[in-house]
């Protein structure tokens, strides 16, 4: 979401008159686009807003994204301006002073500002901002507010015009996607009389842009288990453009733990939606897609953690075999439930933890990505990478969200205008975080 706000900041620059430095110490204007879910993003803003102060003391700074009312305090002394992005169409009246200049742009509701997309193949669609959880160690509700959806018409005619320019990829964000409703009513002209309501879901949504013609990848972040209904395992699984990849946040393998971070379900329930989603796949899928790749979010050290506790975490990890985890050590933030806790695990204590954790997946990961060994897969390229003029290669993309290392001796041939293509490759390794493999049909894909 961070990313996607920047985009649309960097249209509204643009629009106003900035253009993009080559270089930091040439820029005229500095934007950072904060984060607050942990305290060590807030202590690297801390730094960068000295340096940058430094560098060039007449140099304007502007703050904005998620940031905690009892940061701004301190922020203040160094940036000079602090901005809500959600005031994000109103900057142009900041930032020039030039009347008839302002009367000029008009950009409405902020997540309908045209983004500036940071490539050309994939990109990021906001269904929501904000988040009614309120789950007991995170500030999201405190920084963005409450779930408010878009208009799902507003997001179909985005995700079409990004089609009809060629995006290979598009990924459906918000807090909660599967949060997600947006109520329509509409009247009857000839009677002059109000219909029902008709309610979209997420589940529809989902429909509806899965029914957009074009050849592309719909992909989603991030869904909170208690919302996951049968409609949408079912509509996820039967979509065929839904990669079969999901981010499925747990947080914890304990039930206590779990009920102290305000996440309202038990590991039992956890484990019966992995079983469903699994198995949806596995009916409505057919090859490599029957196996749906599974990644998780977890955090190690979460006030009153106890070792027994951590242990359910391990068991857990070892029973659904997630093929991706993004392990944080808790962090306490302001402003959350979690603050009032005493933070009594050591550093020293998550640091293992996470080292343990850690180690389980990389074996469970590389016994997963080995059983891709020999098969052959369609990927979209994401970048290429160049070591020196006899060394490049390409990285690449799976539906299952595994980045793949192209070595080709083909590629010397190329440059990186084929980035955002579709190509067929054959997997020829495996390793904990990633494949390697060759193209295939490469002259037809390419010429």
């Amino acid at each position: 979401m961070n990313k996607s706000d920047s985009e649309r900041i960097a249209s509204v620059l643009e629009k106003i008159g900035y253009k993009k430095a080559s270089k930091e110490n040439e820029a005229d204007l500095i934007v950072i686009n904060m984060c607050s879910v942990r305290q060590s993003a807030v202590d690297r803003i801390f730094g960068l807003g000295q340096k940058f102060k430094m560098q060039n003391p007449k140099l304007k700074t502007v703050l904005t994204g998620c940031v905690l009312k009892s940061d701004r305090v301190k922020f203040a002394k160094i940036f000079d301006l602090i901005l809500n992005i959600k005031d994000l169409p109103n900057w142009p009246n900041l930032l020039i002073h030039n009347s008839h200049n302002r009367a000029l742009y008009e950009f409405g509701d902020y997540l309908n500002v045209q983004p500036k997309y940071q490539n050309s193949f994939s990109a990021f669609v906001p269904i929501s901002n904000g988040c009614n959880n309120f789950c007991s160690y995170c500030v999201v509700p405190y920084v963005r507010g409450p779930l408010v959806c878009r208009d799902y018409k507003e997001i179909i005619k985005e995700v079409k015009n990004l089609i009809k320019k060629g995006f290979k990829e598009i990924w459906l964000l918000g807090q909660n996607v599967n949060d997600y409703v947006n109520e329509q009513r509409t009247e009857n002209k000839e009677q002059r009389t109000e219909n029902k309501k008709q309610i979209i879901n997420f589940a529809e949504l989902l429909k509806m842009v899965n029914d957009i013609p074009g050849d592309f990848w719909i992909r989603f972040t991030s869904p909170h288990p208690k919302d996951f209904s049968d409609e949408l395992i079912k509509t996820m699984a039967r979509c065929q453009k839904v990669t079969p990849y999901l981010n499925l946040p747990v947080q914890s393998g304990d039930d206590e733990i779990l009920k102290k971070m305000n996440r309202p379900y038990t590991i039992k329930q956890y484990k019966n939606l992995v079983k469903k989603i699994r198995a949806a796949f596995k009916k409505y899928r057919r090859g490599l897609e029957k196996e749906v790749t599974l990644s998780t979010d977890i955090i190690v050290g979460f006030p009153g953690e106890t070792k027994k506790q951590f242990e359910n975490t391990l068991k857990l990890f070892k029973g659904i075999k997630f093929d991706m985890a993004y392990i944080a050590k808790y962090s306490p933030r302001p402003n959350t439930a979690a603050f009032k806790l005493k933070d009594d695990v050591s550093p020293v204590e998550k640091e293992r933890r996470y080292k343990v954790l850690t180690d389980i997946l990389k074996k469970i990961a590389l016994e997963k990505n080995k059983k891709y060994i020999g098969k052959e897969l369609e990927i979209i390229l994401i970048k290429q990478e160049v070591c020196n003029l006899k060394h490049r290669f390409y990285l690449g993309e799976t539906r299952t969200h595994k980045t793949v290392k192209i070595l080709d001796s083909k590629f010397k041939i190329l440059d990186s205008n084929f980035v955002g293509q579709f190509v067929k490759v054959k997997i020829i390794e495996g390793n904990p975080f990633g494949l390697k493999g060759t193209t295939l049909d490469f002259q037809k894909k390419f010429y």
